[in-house]
């Protein structure tokens, strides 16, 4: 993989970017991360500020490549309040986090503190009219995250192949491609489309250093191309496996059950118990629309090695390809 403006911008070797993802992504997936090269992220979501504090020191223990800390900017924790996002944000900057990655909300009231902490900024988003707000905001880079991801997602948002070229054209800062990337392939038709890099998030569930329940990291392995389902479409919709508490919401919805009704299935904590309790009937996992590329659980640093050396391998190779295709046209 060559150098880009968003390798140079980070300071790391390749264009890769771990997802922060709540309750799964802590120091020692990060740290694997970005000792392999890529940009490791500890995803504060379910955190409080004094954890995140020991998450971020542990990471500097195993560690001297940049890394990042998502920070969402609503409220996540099942049992937190409206505070912890401005508490986190005082960690970040006492702590002197390099890369800071925010999403769900505006960053607009953050980046003038987090610049002056010397912290880049990345915001993630789901459309072209979010990107320019977000650059307008000063962000550095951007994600923009299709709706193949898992997580929140925006109900009628763009796919990943029709919103990366269309974001690519509207902004001038790095953009970061995420949504149903999971092997080199990906990587390839992800940079074709001008991003100037990739996340995942998924992939990374499926590596032994994150802390995921192994049951959960096993789901993700044997799940099929139809393994994931879109629930809670009118409140806050997310992509996960479909477990047995997110088919029911989908039955729900689909019965013209209304989004009160969705909200008091959904709780706020089924994500926790489907993550890190590894409960696959009433628990919630996350996962985006290409989860039928995971197959197997690796160690992050052969995986970053995986898809580096795929990516080279699938570019040598296209010339030749695309010429045996033309052949076979004619």
């Amino acid at each position: 993989m060559h150098a880009s403006p968003l390798t140079e911008l980070l300071g790391i070797d390749y264009p890769i970017v771990q997802a922060g993802m709540t309750w799964i992504s802590r120091y020692e997936l990060a740290a694997a991360v970005s000792e392999a090269g890529a940009l490791g992220v500890i995803g504060s979501g379910g955190m409080e500020a004094e954890e995140l504090r020991i998450e971020i020191r542990a990471l500097r223990d195993r560690t001297s490549r940049p890394f990042a800390v998502n920070v969402p900017l609503v409220n996540v924790r099942p049992d937190g309040d409206d505070s912890i996002v401005e508490r986190l944000i005082d960690v970040v900057v006492e702590e002197r986090v390099p890369i800071v990655i925010t999403g769900a909300g505006s960053p607009k009231r953050f980046t003038p503190r987090l610049e002056a902490a010397g912290s880049i900024m990345i915001h993630v988003v789901p459309s072209v009219r979010l990107a320019l707000k977000a650059e307008a905001a000063g962000v550095d880079a951007i994600v923009a995250e299709g709706f193949e991801a898992g997580g929140h997602i925006q109900s009628d948002g763009l796919t990943t192949f029709a919103l990366i070229p269309q974001v690519v054209d509207a902004v001038s800062v790095p953009v970061i491609a995420a949504g149903g990337i999971a092997d080199a392939r990906g990587i390839a038709a992800a940079i074709a489309l001008g991003a100037h890099g990739v996340q995942l998030g998924t992939r990374f569930i499926a590596t032994t250093e994150c802390n995921a329940h192994r049951a959960c990291k096993d789901a993700l392995s044997a799940a099929d191309a139809e393994g994931t389902a879109v629930y809670s479409r009118a409140w806050h919709a997310s992509r996960a496996l479909a477990t047995p508490v997110v088919r029911r919401m989908v039955a729900m919805e689909a019965e013209g059950c209304d989004a009160e009704g969705i909200r008091a299935v959904r709780g706020r904590g089924r994500a926790r118990e489907g993550c890190i309790e590894g409960d696959l009937v009433e628990g919630i996992l996350p996962a985006g629309a290409a989860v039928g590329l995971v197959r197997e659980v690796v160690p992050a640093a052969e995986l970053v090695a995986e898809l580096v050396r795929g990516y080279e391998q699938w570019i040598a190779e296209l010339p030749r390809s695309l010429e045996a295709r033309r052949h076979n046209v004619a």
